[in-house]
């Protein structure tokens, strides 16, 4: 499988990029900083340029089966911004899958019917500008006909993959409180290619 990896030297993105080439899969990276990149194989191909470049964005989406976008949040919204031009570029080269890294913010709440996470008293954030730039791409998606998933992990810890997490449809499992950066990069690679994986939802993921 080819997949595109966007935010590729990112937390999450970095460890998806080994485990995909590990399995022998080919990356195409698009990434701003080929430096901060410390894999080194065959089957990645790095292509610089930012996801906000039409034409950058196009050219490294050429032959790819599916699109995992493990992109950060900043101050200047690139990841509600971009997320129009993935979707375009996704219809014009044919691409139906996309799996995105989101936040629990966007998640329903459990004590307040109708709001999200991050709206709800159950978000101890101060800020919201994360959740609302993660929230507006959610939006994006929910309106294509892409086959999309977006992982929404709860507060991310440093670690490697422990294997007992749990996950539910649209909510933060009930008192997950962390989840580690290796899980979450396990279980948004395993629903690319498992058979009963989570399409046109929000997943939350914690401990």
């Amino acid at each position: 499988m080819k997949i595109l990896l966007l935010g590729a030297t990112g937390r999450v993105g970095n460890i998806i990029a080994g485990l995909a080439v590990n399995d022998q899969h080919h990356i195409n990276a698009l990434v701003r900083s080929p430096e901060k990149l410390d894999i080194a194989n065959d089957r990645l191909t790095i292509h610089q340029g930012n996801v906000l470049d039409q034409q950058k964005l196009s050219e490294a989406m050429v032959d790819a089966d599916i699109i995992i976008n493990a992109l950060n949040t900043d101050k200047n919204d690139t990841l509600s911004r971009s997320m129009p031009l993935i979707i375009q570029e996704m219809k014009h080269h044919g691409i139906k899958r996309i799996i995105t890294i989101g936040t629990a913010g966007i998640l329903n709440s459990r004590t307040e019917e109708g709001r999200y996470r991050f709206q709800s008293s159950e978000s101890k954030r101060r800020s919201t500008t994360a959740a609302e730039d993660h929230l507006a791409a959610y939006h994006y998606l929910k309106e294509s006909n892409l086959q999309w998933l977006i992982v929404c992990p709860t507060a991310l810890i440093n670690g490697s993959a422990e294997g007992n997490y749990r996950v539910e449809e649209n909510y933060l499992p009930e008192n997950g409180k962390r989840i580690s950066v290796g899980d979450t990069a396990d279980f948004a690679y395993r629903q690319m290619s498992q058979q009963e994986a989570f399409i046109h939802t929000r997943v939350g993921i914690a401990y």
